[in-house]
């Protein structure tokens, strides 16, 4: 068996992602999750040919995650034709600018870049370590979800603080989802016929954490998480931007620690923390639409706040082409798109409802009138086969 396909491994801190993608033509040959990591609940589950399979993992952790992965592939006779591991790592700060081969150089590089990102990275190093330990023969690599932003210019990426925690500790605004950035915008281009070298693109990654992006001529210019994910938009659980002081007045008016209220702005505000029914948009949606008060505030705050950042990210493209929606929400609520495309509508974008609601769950196109000025659409992302496409070329 030809040795060409690539493992992905995307860590978290309780789960563990993969996939084994073809990088020429995009198949993807089997994908699945571990998760519950280290819990007695822990599981993994696989789907192959079509078929979905499980297996408990009885309390184990990322290594027992790995263990069980490869002795999967190997049963399935899928493990001789991996030649090589890419993995994904969320910070990657200054140091690094582009996909590149593991080393012990890059390795202490990740770890100098824990204080940017202390639940991300070290979950990151788990799993990278977890599979030098049992692919030891394979060579890997590292994708970060920084390094498409690191063409920003100083004025979109430089806080207005003293310029000391910047040159002595690298406070600034980083970016994440670039990974999906960098496919969907050549994405966009291909669906559009243009060419990247002269486009204008605002591209909305929308989840449960959400950002936006403005691409100009195929590099990022500006971009709404910062030095962490938790600033920007309106997401499931996170706040995005408030007032830096509401860290005071909850401390005097509730008592709460620094650590508690980073706690409630990364995990109990955004959509399920104005709802107060859940964190998954189809929930909130689905309440609105019976009425609820506060899932109709929290749908209408996600969507205002999301238009007015995307018509902040036109201004560092000076224009827009295109405007992209991707991730699990912009490739599948309608609601939002429609609510943000007409409040974007003196950019030049006038929605077809019928398109709206035609690409959904799995059909991607675009979502505007012929004879709108500009042109919005729906975009898959797919972050493994940029991962798998990076890694091939890394060990070509």
């Amino acid at each position: 068996m030809s040795k060409e396909n690539i493992l992905i491994i995307n860590c978290g801190s309780s789960s563990l992602k993969f996939a084994v993608i073809n990088p020429s033509n995009g198949d993807e040959i089997i994908s699945g999750i571990a998760e519950r990591l280290g819990e007695k609940e822990s599981f993994i589950r696989w789907k192959f040919e079509g078929n979905k399979e499980s297996i408990t993992l009885d309390g184990g952790a990322h290594d027992a995650a790995v263990a069980a992965l490869l002795h999967m592939l190997e049963e399935k006779g899928l493990k001789e034709g991996i030649a090589a591991v890419g993995h994904r790592v969320v910070h990657g700060g200054e140091t690094f600018q582009e996909s590149c081969l593991i080393t012990e150089e890059v390795i202490q590089g990740i770890k100098d870049c824990i204080h940017l990102a202390p639940l991300h990275n070290p979950a990151n190093l788990t799993g990278i370590e977890a599979a030098q330990k049992h692919f030891p023969e394979l060579p890997m690599s590292v994708v970060f979800d920084t390094s498409f932003h690191q063409t920003m210019p100083a004025e979109a990426y430089t806080y207005a603080v003293p310029y000391k925690f910047y040159s002595e500790k690298g406070l600034r605004r980083y970016g994440m989802h670039g990974t999906s950035y960098r496919f969907v915008s050549q994405r966009v281009c291909e669906m559009l016929g243009m060419e990247i070298s002269n486009s204008k693109i605002v591209i909305a990654h929308l989840g449960n954490g959400a950002s936006c992006a403005a691409v100009l001529n195929g590099e990022s210019v500006d971009t709404t998480m910062g030095l962490t994910p938790l600033e920007g938009l309106v997401m499931g659980t996170r706040s995005g931007n408030v007032d830096p002081n509401v860290f005071s007045f909850l401390n005097k008016e509730y008592g709460y620690s620094l650590d508690e209220i980073t706690d409630i702005l990364n995990k109990k505000s955004g959509l399920l923390g104005i709802s107060e029914l859940s964190n998954d948009c189809r929930v909130v949606e689905e309440a609105a639409a019976e009425g609820h008060k506060q899932a109709t505030l929290a749908l209408d705050v996600f969507c205002y706040v999301l238009a007015k950042q995307l018509a902040g990210m036109a201004v560092a493209t000076g224009g827009v082409d295109a405007l992209a929606f991707t991730g699990g929400i912009g490739e599948n609520s309608d609601l939002i798109r429609a609510k943000v495309v007409k409040a974007l509508s003196f950019l030049g974008f006038d929605l077809d409802e019928e398109k709206n609601l035609a690409n959904r769950f799995g059909n991607e196109g675009v979502i505007s009138t012929d004879g709108s000025r500009a042109t919005a659409l729906v975009v898959s992302t797919n972050e493994e086969l940029m991962i798998a496409q990076d890694t091939a070329a890394l060990i070509a």
